[in-house]
């Protein structure tokens, strides 16, 4: 099978399972209320997903760098698929709540596992591309999904647009199970893991991350420019209510146009994909990005707001797939799925954190004040990042990166 094709088979799976779970978000969201008729009860179906993550991160990164990618994929997408099925017949919230939480379990290996799949699977040379188009489908998915989970609703009920989700995940196994296997890092399988060998996993991530200084200091103003935006972006909707006073109808909208701008970003990406490097896709997509939260907050009017949030879906279409480049080009793939999960658990407690305290200033202050405050913050995290992408050392950074030819992305490093 040629490149080309397996890097189709592999977007439209994920890419359907990714529509699948906005059309799943919807249902799921509304079947809770008319179960319980609270609101609480929404919130906490919300914290189920990263209290999972945060236990699962621990010790899953070692299990995914020590079996078949290909294999851990599909059984995760079946045992979503049948547990998500199994939803609408549940009689109770808190029995919803277990069988989401076991989802959240067996769906946090999926993540680091496709990660370390894509970097086998796709030369290094058309990664960039395949991360645009893949930005690109899960934009559609992001813009078509709530509007198709609303028609689907409106002619059927919730349990239908929660059992397609299910069906779009067993398609997606079905799709990697076309696929070939792909080489597999020389790890001790016939060992078990237990707390030996996580903290000795653990070890070598640091290793890698302390001897990999240039990475890691990019790689960390990375994620702390992300983690703020992440944090401001959970008042948006309370900012979009109580300062700007508009209806629930026009956050809808405003929702949707954000998707079209993500969805014209992640194509002009795809395109530009092999004229524009991996490093401008991420500077200039999170610096855009950055300003785009200031603008936004400063906003008085639904236009000015609706602007602000297209360009930011627009930008934050080229920072992504950057990103997802910059990872799978950088990190060792013996190493991916360990780097990725102990990242992902941190990158967590992080968000939590920022959002608790974004939430408590605002209480203390304004949300507009606050936010654009750490708008701000972003903005000159986002500065220092150019600066030292494009820096003399940056560029003999990521030149020797695209210099060398590193048979699958491989480096010694103890592991």
């Amino acid at each position: 099978m040629k490149e080309w094709n397996r890097s189709a088979l592999l977007i439209f799976g994920i890419g359907f399972s990714n529509l699948g779970n906005w059309i799943y978000f919807v249902a799921i969201n509304l079947l809770i209320i008319n179960l319980t008729g609270s609101a609480a009860a929404v919130a906490g179906f919300f914290i189920v997903k990263p209290v999972a993550m945060l236990l699962t991160n621990l010790w899953s990164g070692s299990i995914i760098d020590r079996v078949n990618i290909r294999k851990l994929m599909i059984g995760v997408d079946i045992i979503r698929g049948l547990l998500i099925a199994l939803i609408p017949w549940l009689p109770s919230i808190w029995m919803i709540y277990a069988v989401t939480f076991m989802i959240s379990v067996v769906g946090s290996f999926f993540g680091p596992a496709s990660n370390v799949y894509i970097t086998k699977l796709v030369s290094s040379s058309s990664r960039q591309r395949f991360n645009s188009m893949m930005s690109m489908t899960n934009s559609g998915a992001f813009l078509l999904g709530p509007a198709i989970s609303g028609l689907l609703i409106n002619l059927t009920n919730t349990t239908f647009s929660i059992l397609f989700n299910a069906a779009s995940f067993l398609v997606c196994a079905f799709l990697i199970y076309l696929l070939p296997d792909v080489p597999e890092e020389r790890q001790a399988k016939s060992e078990p893991v237990h707390l030996r060998i996580l903290l000795e996993d653990w070890r070598i991530v640091f290793r890698f991350a302390k001897a990999s200084t240039y990475f890691t200091s990019i790689f960390l103003l990375i994620q702390v420019a992300m983690l703020i935006g992440f944090s401001i972006d959970s008042q948006e909707a309370t900012y979009i209510r109580m300062h700007l006073k508009l209806s629930e109808q026009d956050y809808g909208n405003l929702l949707s146009l954000t998707g079209v701008g993500s969805l014209a970003g992640s194509l002009i990406a795809t395109i530009l994909s092999k004229k524009m490097s991996y490093r401008s896709f991420i500077s200039a997509g999170l610096s855009i990005t950055a300003v785009c939260y200031l603008w936004f907050y400063a906003s008085a009017s639904f236009y000015s707001a609706t602007a602000a949030f297209m360009v930011l879906g627009f930008s934050m279409s080229f920072a992504s797939s950057g990103y997802a480049t910059f990872f799978q080009r950088h990190v060792p793939s013996s190493i991916m799925g360990r780097f990725g999960s102990l990242s992902d658990m941190t990158q967590s407690i992080i968000t939590i954190v920022l959002t608790l305290a974004v939430g408590f200033l605002s209480e203390l202050l304004t949300i507009q004040l606050v936010c654009c405050i750490a708008a701000g913050i972003g903005i000159a995290v986002c500065v220092v990042l150019f600066a030292k992408t494009f820096t003399a050392a940056g560029t003999r950074f990521f030149r020797a990166k695209e210099d060398e030819v590193l048979a699958h992305n491989s480096v010694d490093i103890g592991a």
